[in-house]
């Protein structure tokens, strides 16, 4: 965690980190304003909202229909006019039903008027799984995004970042896209009170090590930092880096962190399959940074499979700490070229 401000910090949730941002923009700039399913009267599918509209307003905090397509457009409208809207899409897999008006129109409409408009649109959703929600309510689908010019994907995973992050996407004037794992939304740790913003596109060294770079963001985050917590124990120092932002990808801050190492892991909860992981893995071996690689990286990342219901079975095709370890244990210990 950035050490500014941390005389006023005291504990809270990622929920509570959220909802904070959300309210002094709120306060702060009446063109901010917040809408989505339920995220009125009953405070948004995970809470995060609760007890705005009692502040704000109906006008402010808009409950809408069942039209996640609908909502986002008017949202793109209302960005075009000097508006700066949030939006809720209540799980990430929804944002399906929002991708011609986010890929085609919002991504896009900046570049196309040569500048002369601005779409400063922060569309808010949770992602992830490991709660049981079956296939079509636990899916990762960030990388989809990256792959579109005109956006900006974020995935904090402290309270502090998720706070300071929504804070410096509610000023960009391009669209953001904020994923908000599930699993966070209870953990809690030290914010701020106040206005402070974390700068978008930068990655932060959460753990420093002398061996392998771990790279990961949002919620599996944690399992790298669990990970590079057991590996030294058995005397392998890891450097655990959070990329924080998938778009624009700190990628240089990952490569400086090679230059020490020689080794990377990369930690990723979406499918392997062109994933954001293949990316970084991508800018790495291209650059001088390949140079600097003892070892091939490896990376640990959601199974190619549709997420089972069974907590077994999510279990299993889920990364983990357990997954991380071995990972770097076969970067350490395998000679060159030999990888299960």
């Amino acid at each position: 965690m950035p050490e500014e401000n941390n005389n006023a910090a005291r504990e809270i949730t990622y929920r509570e980190a959220v909802r904070e941002a959300m309210q002094l923009a709120m306060r702060s700039d009446e063109s901010v304003f917040l809408m989505g399913e339920d995220v009125g009267v009953y405070g948004g599918a995970f809470g995060v909202s609760r007890g705005m509209v009692e502040e704000f307003g109906e006008e402010r905090v808009v409950d809408t229909p069942l039209s996640e397509a609908g909502f986002t457009g008017l949202g793109v409208g209302a960005a075009l006019v000097g508006m700066r809207p949030i939006i809720e899409v209540q799980f990430s897999d929804f944002i399906t039903h929002c991708m011609d008006q986010l890929v085609n129109q919002a991504a896009k409409l900046r570049y196309m008027f040569g500048g002369e408009a601005s779409v400063p649109l922060v569309v808010r959703t949770p992602g992830g799984a490991g709660t049981g929600a079956a296939a079509q309510h636990s899916q990762s689908l960030e990388a989809w995004f990256i792959h579109v010019p005109g956006l900006k994907v974020i995935m904090p995973s402290t309270p502090y970042d998720a706070k300071g992050m929504l804070l410096a996407a509610l000023k960009d004037p391009n669209p953001v896209i904020v994923y908000e794992h599930k699993l966070l939304y209870n953990q809690k740790g030290n914010v701020p009170e106040g206005e402070y913003t974390v700068p978008l596109g930068e990655a932060h060294v959460s753990r420093e090590g002398e061996d392998v770079t771990i790279a990961s963001a949002g919620y599996v985050h944690g399992y790298a930092l669990e990970a590079a917590e057991a590996l030294a124990e058995s005397g392998i120092e890891c450097e655990v880096v959070d990329l924080r932002s998938l778009s624009p990808m700190d990628d240089a801050r990952v490569a400086e962190s090679i230059e020490k190492t020689g080794r990377l892991v990369v930690v990723e909860e979406d499918v392997k399959t062109a994933g954001w992981g293949a990316e970084l893995v991508s800018r790495i071996v291209e650059g001088e940074s390949f140079y600097a690689l003892d070892r091939a990286p490896a990376r640990v990342a959601g199974a190619d499979v549709p997420i089972p219901y069974n907590k077994n079975l999510e279990a299993h095709i889920r990364p983990s700490p357990e997954k991380v370890v071995a990972a770097v244990k076969s970067l350490v210990n395998e000679k060159v070229g030999v990888y299960s």
